[in-house]
């Protein structure tokens, strides 16, 4: 199971991106897919997952900013992020977790490398 992630960089606050994951070797369709982040110094935190049949699940702090979508024909999943806040500065990986329901995501399976995202001024 492997993971391509893009996407991440430096943006000030307010600002936007779009994180992309493409599998290699597996179909993101059939699978739940997921973001987490992890800022230095602090735990691992589910951001927003998706999954076959299952509730999309945000983060309290990122829902109505961030959103997660599939797009299987290019076996991709996005996390668009807007308005962006210094506190969203973090490391965000793309992976598969186990478990989705509507108020929790995880633990995940697998990931990839990750992708940086700093918001500052």
């Amino acid at each position: 199971v492997q993971f391509v992630e893009s996407g991440g960089g430096a943006v000030q606050p307010g600002g936007s991106l779009r994180l992309s994951c493409e599998g290699s070797d597996f179909f993101l369709a059939y699978e739940n897919m997921g973001w987490f982040r992890q800022a230095p110094g602090k735990g691992r935190e589910a951001v927003a997952c998706i999954g076959n049949r299952q509730p999309t699940y945000y983060e309290d702090s990122v829902r109505g900013r961030f959103t997660i979508s599939v797009d299987n024909a290019k076996n991709t999943v996005y996390l668009q992020m807007n308005s962006l806040k210094p506190e969203d500065t973090a490391t965000y990986y793309c992976g598969k977790p186990y478990t989705i329901t509507s108020g929790r995501c995880g633990p995940f399976g697998s990931w990839g490398q990750g992708t940086n995202v700093t918001v500052s001024a």
